[in-house]
């Protein structure tokens, strides 16, 4: 009886425990999300270069990187996840000031992918819940494509320096990135339901760069199958 007991508190505990970091990580990804469009929205008004805005988000990865996982125990971390999002909604200010300029519709363009981003998150965020499936198993298949995509877009991006830019493998790049990141919202929704993630922060940062990379990536694809110039 007194095991049964035991085992039920324990089985009580894990789930507050579970809540409490859900209800965190939805927290602090909400203010993050906001205050990243706020710094977007700066970047927009002062029209901030392109290779200003390309520092801003490199300095973010690196705050990523080496920075997030040394505080993320810490409420330094909190403030380290502010700076992350702001930079990154610095650096995305000349990107959709581009497509509002570049072309006639680029205001719709940057509405459906915000829309389309949005549905696919509280989608897929849904399912993970209801259903507690365990997605676990995906973790080294993501990373190791995130890792093949990474290298790729860098690629890319140094070709496009020298005056190379093939459309087909940019836009591939992007759809492989989408895809990437509807399971990185699957699989970090599923640690955090099944008591894998027990850190707030680092749940929050995985989430928010899912986020980030699947709307920059809907952004692309839907320039170009509906951008009018």
């Amino acid at each position: 009886m007194q095991t049964h007991h035991a085992a039920a508190t324990t089985q009580a505990q894990s789930a507050l425990a579970t809540n409490k970091v859900l209800k965190n990580t939805y927290m602090l990804l909400s203010m993050t999300l906001l205050f990243s469009a706020a710094m977007a929205g700066v970047s927009m008004a002062v029209g901030m270069p392109y290779g200003v805005g390309l520092i801003c988000s490199l300095v973010s990865l690196g705050l990523l990187w080496f920075v997030v996982p040394r505080t993320a125990n810490s409420s330094a971390g909190i403030g380290v996840v502010f700076a992350v999002t702001g930079l990154l909604g610095l650096g995305l200010g000349p990107v959709l000031n581009f497509y509002l300029t570049g072309f006639s519709n680029g205001g719709q363009i940057i509405m459906a992918s915000m829309g389309l981003t949005g549905a696919t998150f509280v989608g897929l965020s849904a399912y993970a819940l209801t259903t507690k499936r365990d997605f676990s198993f995906m973790r080294q298949a993501l990373f190791a494509g995130i890792m093949v995509a990474f290298v790729a877009a860098i690629g890319m991006l140094i070709a496009s320096f020298f005056g190379f830019y093939f459309q087909p493998l940019a836009l591939a790049i992007s759809a492989l990135f989408a895809v990437l990141m509807c399971g990185m919202i699957l699989w970090q929704t599923s640690e955090i339901v099944n008591g894998g993630e027990t850190n707030y922060i680092l749940a929050t940062i995985g989430l928010y760069v899912a986020i980030y990379n699947l709307f920059t990536s809907l952004l692309h694809l839907l320039g170009f199958a509906m951008g009018e110039e």
